[in-house]
């Protein structure tokens, strides 16, 4: 069963002055979202979520990296995941729908990623935020990329409807110095091979 899709949006955004201070490089950060039908809709409790998860999570993970990737190119560095359920589904619908590797691995794959693909999913109505966390899509210790884009639709998700999103960003966050994982593990004495600090 395909996904039906009502809309597609690709939000852009760069920063050119953070913090009282111009950015040397502007941060871009890319959303790009899909809205789609919940397939398990006025379903009631459905046990096996997996047949639409197979034939909807590779379709959506392909649109939503091609878009991601038609504004990157080669120059993407950090990435990340997020969806929002609309009230009548459940918090299991939007994570069944990125937490697979039939979703994200279309992303990771395309990047040539390292690092595991970072996420947050929430149920909610129409105009409800997504957050969706970024991370150095290969570099999980690096600090400098960690960071949030926040974006919202103001007539999704209806309730029976899911978003799904991916974010990039090119470049960390805007004048980042706070150090990274290592630093810190450095100046504690611990092991710099051990980026969670473990």
């Amino acid at each position: 069963m395909p996904a039906e899709i009502r809309r597609t949006i690709l939000n852009i955004q760069d920063t050119h002055i953070e913090g009282w201070k111009k950015v040397d490089t502007p941060t871009r950060l890319v959303t790009a979202m899909a809205i789609i039908k919940n397939p398990w809709y006025g379903r009631g409790h459905v046990e096996n979520l997996r047949p639409e998860i197979q034939d909807i999570g590779p379709e959506i993970g392909g649109l939503l990296t091609k878009m991601i990737l038609d504004v990157t190119g080669d120059k993407l560095e950090g990435y990340g995941k997020a969806s929002v359920v609309g009230m009548g589904g459940e918090l299991e619908h939007a994570q069944a729908l990125t937490h697979t590797l039939w979703f994200g691995n279309k992303y990771r794959e395309a990047v040539n990623a390292q690092s595991y693909l970072v996420f947050s999913n929430t149920r909610g109505a129409a105009g409800t935020s997504l957050m969706i966390p970024l991370m150095d899509k290969d570099d999980g210790g690096r600090r400098s990329h960690y960071q949030t884009i926040h974006v919202s639709v103001q007539d999704a998700p209806a309730d029976d409807e899911i978003i799904i999103a991916l974010g990039a960003s090119i470049g960390g966050h805007p004048n980042h110095r706070i150090g990274d994982r290592y630093q810190d593990l450095a100046e504690m004495g611990r092991d710099v091979d051990n980026p969670a600090g473990v």
